[in-house]
């Protein structure tokens, strides 16, 4: 999960599985976190969705904006090792109401990862990245649980969450599913060797019906980067909704041979 400028290149895939933690102490079986851990990684099917993204960068008096309608999908791929691997994609309808081509959101900020990574950020395959603590239960609401990376040099390379940051996210009692997680990073870099910014993202997360199963899925997505510097008045933001998701199926038909269309 990244935010990156138009000047920067999207990753297309990475391994996916769904937000997890090993919550046994709050009377919830480590089989049922386990379950919803493992659930989107094996089940999830391709599927494809409308996008709807407000991209901005300010400056000073200075504003570049975008609004982009696409179809989003991801695809699942299994490797020679068994492992899956999600490739996102978009095809690009409107940019700014006028009919648009294309596979990239040209910015001026834009946000990889989230259906193809960001669900690993509080997760048990995460636990050598991240140190977790659950707020006091209160009934009827959801689970708190924070996270906080580890020190750089106590976790290891390949963490979902690289730079250094904390957040939390909220868990639905009855399910057991994410419905929120807020993140920030406190030192990211949107340019190389140029900006240092502090970054904010909100996901929601909505239960949607897919292929006769229910899957938890962004349904919203606020990205926030704001300056730490005084000389520096550049804010970038990135706000995304996810409607009408839908499996995607590939339908072939066998047409029967008729004599009017035979050679003569």
């Amino acid at each position: 999960m990244h935010l990156l400028t138009c000047s920067e290149h999207p990753s297309r895939s990475s391994e996916a599985k769904l937000f997890g933690i090993e919550l046994s102490y709050l009377h919830v079986s480590k089989e049922d976190s386990e379950n919803n851990l493992h659930h989107y990684d094996s089940q999830v099917p391709n599927f494809f969705c409308d996008e709807h993204v407000a991209s901005l960068m300010v400056y000073g008096k200075k504003r570049q904006s975008s609004v982009t309608d696409s179809v989003f999908r991801l695809k699942r791929v299994l490797n020679l090792d068994q492992a899956t691997t999600f490739i996102e994609s978009r095809e690009i309808k409107t940019v700014n109401g006028t009919p648009a081509v294309g596979t990239h959101i040209s910015g001026p900020s834009i946000l990889t990862g989230v259906f193809s990574g960001g669900l690993d950020t509080v997760s048990l395959s995460q636990k050598a990245c991240m140190r977790y603590t659950l707020l006091p239960i209160r009934p009827g609401e959801p689970y708190i649980v924070q996270f906080a990376t580890l020190p750089g040099n106590h976790r290891p390379p390949d963490c979902v969450l690289r730079e250094d940051g904390s957040g939390q996210v909220f868990i639905d009692p009855a399910t057991m599913q994410v419905k929120r997680m807020e993140a920030i990073v406190p030192h990211h870099i949107i340019l190389p060797t140029q900006t240092v910014d502090v970054w904010r993202i909100t996901i929601d997360y909505s239960p949607i019906l897919l292929g006769g199963q229910t899957f938890w899925m962004p349904t919203k997505i606020t990205s926030r980067a704001t300056p730490t510097a005084d000389d520096d008045l550049a804010i970038w933001s990135f706000d995304a909704s996810y409607t009408n998701y839908h499996k995607l199926e590939v339908t072939s038909y066998i047409l029967p041979f008729s004599n009017s269309t035979a050679p003569r």
